[in-house]
């Protein structure tokens, strides 16, 4: 009998507060997707180090050549279609460019493949969901073969970044709202209706209704932009109705992107809310050869500590995809300030705290007449929320993140040692938030999820304009600070503002000419 292997990283624990209602159905038909280890992993490094230090002599690849050169071996794929047979377990799906097999069977076939037990648990937030505990075996074939196996276990894996405007008395007393084209306005964006592009917005949940979306794009007087749902492991565009459940954050991303470009196409990608369908989701984008989105938009994340190790790798390996390709990822830095949301101490949210995207943190404006009079950090208390931002325990410092320093809200002052959240900024807080409109309400909305469709839409006007992708612009950005407005007062609980870059607001909420122009 072939030896087994742990897969490193792939070691679950059961989540706190959670109770075990029993074994899962053996019966049961589930879908688990299997990641792949890429071709030429060194002359793929060598190129990433080139694209991360900023060399303007880089041209992104086609979809094509990624596919060939470092996706995954034809020899790798044929390996884990042996191992599917041998345990009758099903192929659903290929894709050699995002180095993935798909694979369907019953509970009890890939308990027996994979060496794990699977149960089903209940928690308070959670829900009931498809547990695991221990490690992920795999054999002498798959060992260094296979880098994730993912949708064993199907707990939520992320949560929405966004905050209706609360009716409790706040912090500070300012309200104010602005549509997404007076923000434009006020962060002097460039001219243009990113014609020709094509955003990509992630979404773990609800929907969107296409009423919603008319009456809205209608009232700004701009014209609605073609949007496009993708079916992602079977999830898809099901609104509920509630505003502020899920569909309030698909809404606001949606209607942020395309209020700023309307010319462009806008593809959805709705996928279940687990490590699983949020990794395929992006992967699906990513390596999209039908809509090509230039430019992804993701408002969910959770605290690095919840990942699993293997999870980690195999989402960031598909951003380094993505940087690769010349796509931009923008993500949401988190609502839940210096803490993130989790117990002790301090922690930063994922996916904005790869080293591949650009992370979205959080400020609060005000504005008079088309100038901008004050900006902040967003800290609107414990119950209002606060810009997720601080430093990586998962990632090491960025090229272009040597030599900064980071200053706590306590005075101290020290060189930055990991990577650090996030790299921009903008309008978050509720109290000076987005007007929008949800299940046929106009309402106001903020989170670091707003700011990340609304970098997004920047940087298609900017791809629009110049006739090509911006690409992967963290190190053109901090090469040119002077395209952020530079936020030197508040904080996020741990973490102050300063002049330059902060783990609050980063480098800044942008001046969209500049940025055009450093890009």
């Amino acid at each position: 009998m072939a030896t087994k292997h742990p897969l490193p990283g792939s070691e679950r624990t059961v989540e706190q507060g959670s109770k075990l209602i029993g074994a899962c159905d053996p019966a049961e038909k589930i879908e688990v997707f299997v990641m792949l280890r890429r071709q030429q992993q060194a002359q793929f490094d060598a190129l990433m180090s080139r694209i991360e230090a900023g060399d303007p002599n880089v041209q992104p690849l086609s979809r094509e050549a990624l596919a060939k050169d470092y996706g995954a071996a034809p020899g790798d794929i044929a390996k884990v279609k042996a191992f599917a047979a041998a345990h009758g377990l099903t192929v659903v799906r290929e894709d050699a460019a995002a180095r993935s097999v798909l694979l369907s069977g019953t509970v009890a076939q890939f308990q027996s493949a994979f060496e794990v037990r699977l149960d089903k648990y209940e928690h308070h937030t959670a829900g009931e969901f498809r547990g695991r505990t221990g490690a992920v075996n795999v054999p002498d074939d798959l060992h260094g073969v296979v880098e994730a196996v993912l949708g064993l276990d199907n707990r939520p894996q992320a949560r929405p970044h966004f905050r209706i405007r609360p009716p409790f008395s706040a912090a500070r007393t300012h309200q104010a709202s602005f549509t997404p084209l007076e923000l434009a306005s006020l962060y002097q964006f460039p001219q243009g209706d990113g014609g020709g592009q094509c955003v990509g917005i992630i979404e773990l949940g609800g929907g969107y209704d296409p009423a919603d979306l008319k009456s809205y794009f209608a009232s700004l007087g701009v014209p609605a932009p073609t949007v496009k749902s993708v079916s992602v492991d079977q999830a898809r565009n099901e609104p509920t109705g509630d505003p502020n459940g899920p569909d309030g954050e698909v809404t606001l991303d949606i209607e942020i992107v395309g209020a700023i470009v309307p010319g462009a196409t806008i593809a959805v990608y709705f996928a279940p809310n687990s490590d699983a369908g949020f990794i395929d989701a992006v992967s699906r984008a990513v390596h999209d050869t039908v809509n090509k989105p230039s430019v992804i938009s993701i408002s969910w994340g959770g605290p690095e500590s919840i990942w699993t190790s293997q999870s980690l790798a195999a989402f960031n390996s598909v951003l380094q995809s993505a940087a690769a390709l010349g796509v931009t990822v923008c993500a949401a830095s988190g609502d839940s300030g210096s803490s993130d949301g989790a117990g002790g101490g301090n922690h930063v949210d994922f996916p904005a705290s790869s080293p591949y995207v650009l992370a979205c943190g959080g400020t609060s404006l005000s504005a008079s007449g088309s100038a901008i009079t004050h900006e902040v950090v967003w800290n609107d208390g414990p119950q209002g929320g606060a810009g997720g931002g601080g430093v990586s325990a998962a990632f090491a410092l960025p090229a272009w993140q040597d030599g900064l320093s980071v200053v706590s809200s306590a005075g101290g002052k020290k060189p930055l040692a990991k990577r650090g959240v996030p790299d921009v900024a903008g309008d978050a807080s509720p109290l000076t938030g987005y007007t929008v409109l949800v299940a046929g309400t106009q309402t106001v909305v903020g989170g670091t999820s707003a700011v990340a469709p609304l970098w997004a839409g920047l940087i298609a006007r900017i791809n629009a304009a110049r006739g090509a992708s911006a690409g992967f612009v963290n190190p053109k950005l901090y090469k040119a600070a002077g395209a952020c407005n530079d936020i030197t007062q508040g904080n996020n609980g741990s973490f102050a503002a300063s002049a330059g870059w902060d783990a609050c607001t980063g480098l800044g909420s942008p001046n969209g000419q500049k940025v055009a122009a450093a890009l």
